[in-house]
């Protein structure tokens, strides 16, 4: 398995260590209620070099890019960054990605399970192009610290520019603990909160000195459980559950990631043209579990005896004390108070319909 810089950290660090799309990471090191808790009231560090990082360079950079994706580059300005899906001909999603724009090139983030599938698409599809396409994954670091306090323990590090002036979905080329770094106010949990992007050689050290500094104020180490439970109470679909290849944007529940309008066609245009004119598609709704039993993905969804719909993502919610899961039901069950039925390892356990996201911060 893959092992990012900071491997053995976690490892002597109490970090339960599980094979994650081809990496070793640390899944929790206490518990993952503490964890996320430490999030959502401090601050929790995430190692997340296992995402990958595209770099995109040359006079056509932003035309190839426009091509692949679904959201509008060439709107783009210099820092910005945009939530954009990757589709194939047919209107299904090929991976949701972040795409950075810089002065000189563009950085387009991707899941891990899909970096491989993605760099194959790319290659199949900048024929053409006055293009430097380059995979940057192995040579960086990369990491997020989320929560209220994320600002304040991060801030001092950060040599090159005051990031507390940075807007979300932003990000900047400076500088950490005096060596260069991408800095972005992005995240994945529904907090405030930065990543940061570095040499791979200088993540230990940005890790050990964010540990070090973060300790007085309750900032705790944060594994992928956490990451689960926080990203599905802000209602943010992860890749394999709320979407995959048979499902097309509009569907999920990510119009906002598309921009039929742009002027630049891109693949998949035509497909989804048809699929936000569909008046059958299913919705991806929030629940709420009236008892304490947790409904999986995979679990059936029931309106009376009709079986309407699946579960994609279910959790107990640490925030909210209580079970809470997404899945996708017909248009017309999907309005907020809708009584339903989730079968619950053979059981049917009382949910309701509820509004997304579960949580938000104030």
């Amino acid at each position: 398995m893959l092992r990012t810089a900071c491997h053995d950290w976690h490892a002597a660090h109490g970090g339960r260590m599980v094979d994650f799309a081809g990496w070793h990471m640390p899944v929790q090191y206490t518990t993952i209620v503490e964890e996320h808790h430490a999030v959502r009231r401090a601050a929790g560090l995430f190692d997340i070099t296992h995402m990958g990082r595209l770099k995109f360079s040359g006079p056509d950079a932003c035309a190839c890019l426009d091509r692949l994706l679904t959201n509008d580059v060439a709107q783009l300005q210099i820092g910005q960054i945009r939530y954009s899906l990757v589709c194939h001909e047919r209107g299904g999603i090929l991976d949701d990605v972040l795409v950075y724009r810089f002065s000189e090139h563009y950085l387009l983030v991707v899941n891990a399970s899909n970096r491989l599938k993605i760099i194959e698409w790319v290659e199949a599809h900048i024929g053409g192009c006055d293009v430097h396409f380059e995979d940057q994954t192995f040579d960086h670091f990369m990491c997020a610290i989320q929560g209220p306090k994320a600002i304040d323990i991060l801030h001092p590090l950060v040599d090159s520019h005051d990031i507390r002036e940075t807007a979300y979905y932003w990000g900047a080329e400076g500088s950490a603990l005096n060596v260069p770094a991408l800095i972005s106010r992005t995240g994945y949990t529904g907090e405030d909160g930065f990543e940061i992007v570095l040499p791979v050689e200088h993540g230990p050290r940005l890790w050990e000195t964010l540990i070090d500094r973060g300790r007085e104020h309750g900032l705790l180490p944060a594994g992928l459980g956490c990451r689960d439970t926080l990203r599905l109470e802000a209602a943010m679909p992860l890749y394999g559950h709320e979407m995959d290849e048979a499902v097309d944007p509009y569907t999920a529940g990510l119009a906002f990631g598309v921009k039929l309008q742009k002027v630049a066609d891109f693949i998949g245009k035509e497909a989804l043209v048809a699929a936000k004119a569909r008046e059958d598609r299913p919705k991806r709704v929030g629940l709420e579990l009236a008892g304490r039993r947790i409904a999986r993905e995979g679990a059936l969804l029931f309106a009376g005896d009709r079986a309407i719909g699946k579960i994609t993502s279910g959790t107990f919610s640490p925030t909210l004390e209580k079970p809470i899961a997404m899945g996708f039901v017909p248009a017309e069950f999907s309005q907020p108070g809708t009584p339903l039925e989730v079968d619950v390892r053979g059981k049917r356990e009382p949910a309701k319909v509820v509004p997304l996201p579960f949580y938000k911060r104030g």
